[in-house]
């Protein structure tokens, strides 16, 4: 008797992966980046409290802050050239280990050295889940990357959102600082339950037989260059005010800044679910030059907003500029560079992450020498350069016929790029 034929998700390249697999790889996925984002919300609510307690300024608080970006950074790039060596399971089991050890050194840390090192040891293991995630969505969703890596960066604002709900909720309730990072583990936990015994498909560079040398010239090409410096500057514009928001917005609106902080990520939230099919209408380059404005134009409002009012309005038009930023620029990287494999991706996340390890302590001295107003006013200058690149990315792809999506063998940066596949919903 023949053997029977494997079944194949329609979404999936991996020929043994059922449906309900697929579905859990992606829910475990989305579980790992929601406990990453609460690191972050966490970490912005009490970073007040750190300051008073060990009696730092701002600058050595935005370096407390900016050591997650550098552990980020080298997790992410580093675990970017080992994922498709050692596989997506090895590397996520490595982020949870640094995710538990990291958190533990933050809440026994006794002053600014250990705080730092904590830190730095939590963003090592925020980069591998990022190195291992990234690619491993876009191989269970070969033909709709960016439309499931919007709805799964979702969940780096739901964990915003949980994580801002957990600060403010419990200072409420008068509890430590302590408690609010042990609440993170209660979720890294999770992600490690769902993952346990689960098998990993191999990422879709290695299936498609893309070699490592072509994967590292798919690095080289110019167009992919230019996507990589505005990561820099679209990322700063989303994470640097986020982690200030909380501390400052108090000083400038008399708001609460946890609870703006909180509105900014459901907003975010909701546009990453229910308008992820609107890059598989729209050009994606569309919706970054469109996202870079709205973000300028809440940062500047943002700095004029001097009541609680005034303060939530800056922050909706600012989370509609920023929350389609990170998942949109790896999505239009992941379709066009398909032969970068998880590399392009690692490089993307650990550029967009070390720009945001400069931005924070920058932002904390303009904070010191010129005001909370000046600072978001000149933090909005980044998205206008890079609106102004998108657009002329935009004018280039429509003259070649716009942007398209390729499959691994293509040649990038070509005017005749492939139309994706029809595929079942």
């Amino acid at each position: 008797m023949p053997r029977p034929i494997p079944r194949v998700s329609a979404d999936t390249t991996a020929p043994d992966m059922s449906p309900a697999v697929v579905r859990r790889l992606f829910i475990g996925s989305c579980i790992a980046l929601a406990a990453t984002g609460m690191t972050f919300s966490v970490r912005g609510d009490i970073m007040a409290a750190l300051g008073q307690q060990f009696s730092l300024d701002h600058f050595q608080l935005g370096l407390i802050a900016g050591a997650a970006f550098y552990g980020y950074v080298a997790a992410i790039l580093g675990g970017g050239l080992l994922v498709d060596l050692l596989g997506v399971g090895r590397i996520l089991h490595a982020a949870f280990v640094a995710q538990i050890v990291g958190l533990l050194l933050t809440i026994a840390a006794p002053g600014f050295a250990l705080l730092f090192t904590g830190t730095l040891v939590v963003g090592l293991g925020n980069g591998l889940v990022e190195a291992a995630t990234n690619p491993l969505v876009a191989t269970l969703y070969p033909r709709r990357k960016s439309q499931r890596l919007n709805a799964f960066h979702a969940w780096f604002a739901g964990g915003l959102i949980a994580g801002g709900l957990v600060g403010y909720g419990f200072t409420r309730a008068g509890l430590d600082w302590r408690v609010k990072l042990a609440a993170i583990i209660v979720v890294t936990v999770a992600y490690g339950a769902v993952f346990f015994r689960m098998r990993f498909p191999r990422t879709e560079r290695v299936t498609s037989a893309v070699s490592t040398g072509e994967m590292y010239r798919t690095a080289t090409r110019p167009i992919f260059l230019v996507f990589l410096g505005c990561m820099f500057l679209t990322a700063s514009t989303e994470l640097g005010p986020n982690q200030w928001i909380p501390e400052t917005l108090g000083q400038t609106a008399g708001a609460s800044g946890i609870l703006v902080l909180i509105f900014i990520n459901g907003i975010m939230f909701a546009s990453r679910t229910l308008g992820s099919r609107l890059v598989e209408r729209v050009s994606p380059v569309t919706v970054l030059a469109v996202s870079c404005v709205l973000a300028a134009a809440g940062l500047q409002m943002l700095s004029r907003a001097h009541s609680p009012l005034a303060a939530y309005g800056a922050a909706a038009i600012f989370a509609l500029g920023i929350g389609r930023m990170w998942p949109t620029m790896l999505g239009v990287v992941a379709e066009r560079y398909p032969t970068g494999g998880s590399f392009v991706l690692a490089l993307m996340g650990s550029g967009g992450m070390l720009a945001t390890a400069f931005t924070l302590p920058w932002m904390g001295h303009l904070i010191d020498t010129q005001g909370v107003a000046a600072t978001f006013a000149t933090v909005s200058v980044l998205p206008v350069l890079c609106a102004v690149v998108f657009l002329a990315v935009w004018l280039r792809d429509r003259a070649g016929g716009g942007h398209r999506a390729q499959k691994p063998g293509c040649t990038p940066d070509l005017p005749s790029l492939t139309r994706p596949e029809a595929e079942t919903p």
